[in-house]
């Protein structure tokens, strides 16, 4: 809930702290946020911000996507990766989506408060709920992030843009980064059978470079696992990642009836650490 995160929180507009007060939050230049009803804040400044948020429609399928545990080896490795790093403070998850990750984190660490970050007000409807310690906050990761200096113990970035700078001044002295990206190897079974977007082979090369002024490198590991995917399945991730910006919904249809159904898929992603 948005109580357990409003002493990390930020005005967006100056910076300043926030307090939370009959369904708005309120900073002591005047600036106001109304909660909305399904239970997030938007903390954005103004309408303009850098980015397309997930759809209803790609949240939608996500949720049903992850519901079904087919992601699950990635949130336990996740959770896992966090109970290690034992973080003070708030963990604050950039790109949030759903909740669904924060959710494992949170249940891996007792009584830490959660964020989720996102601009889709779309999947932050359900992070809000996802979890009772996470708060929900509508916001653009390319911008000012709306929580106060050294406020995360630990920060989260899963299949999410990274701002480093950000990430770099959010973060207590001695916190912690896990970032999951997808390998070469994610989906590919069905990035050349349906036209997918593919992974850069230099992606971790490139994810290094543009956090290198800001982080330290630490452990790495990879987790990689196949999935019994079905006809609908295969649909679903589909439409919940980027590549359902890009999709013919009549070749998909023509391309999904070449494949096997069930079909074996391979999921790949590496957890870092950074310091």
């Amino acid at each position: 809930m948005l109580q357990d995160i409003e002493s990390y929180l930020a005005c967006p507009h100056c910076g300043r702290e926030l307090a939370l007060g009959g369904g708005t939050l309120r900073c002591p230049d005047g600036h106001s946020f109304d909660l909305a009803k399904q239970g997030y804040v938007s903390l954005l400044a103004g309408d303009a911000h850098t980015g397309t948020g997930d759809t209803a429609d790609m949240v939608a399928a996500r949720s049903d996507f992850l519901a079904a545990g087919h992601y699950r080896p990635i949130a336990e490795a996740l959770a896992a990766a966090a109970a290690a790093v034992r973080p003070d403070g708030l963990v604050a998850d950039l790109g949030a989506g759903t909740g669904y990750y924060l959710a494992h984190v949170l249940d891996a660490l007792p009584a830490r408060p959660g964020a989720a970050l996102d601009i889709s007000k779309f999947a932050l409807r359900r992070a809000a709920r996802a979890h009772p310690r996470i708060g929900a906050v509508v916001c653009d990761a390319w911008r000012p992030l709306p929580l106060r200096d050294a406020s995360a113990g630990l920060m989260l970035n899963v299949f999410a843009p990274r701002n480093g700078s950000e990430i770099r001044r959010v973060l207590r002295p001695g916190g912690t980064l896990l970032l999951v990206s997808p390998t070469p190897r994610h989906l590919r079974e069905l990035v050349g059978a349906l036209g997918l977007l593919s992974v850069d082979e230099d992606k971790q090369r490139r994810i290094e470079e543009k956090l290198g002024p800001h982080l330290t490198p630490g452990v790495r590991q990879e987790v990689e696992f196949r999935m019994r995917l079905s006809a609908a399945d295969v649909r679903t991730v589909v439409a919940m990642g980027p590549s359902a910006w890009h999709t013919n919904p009549a070749r998909l249809d023509a391309a999904l009836a070449g494949l096997a159904d069930p079909v074996e898929v391979t999921a790949s992603v590496t957890v870092a650490a950074y310091s």
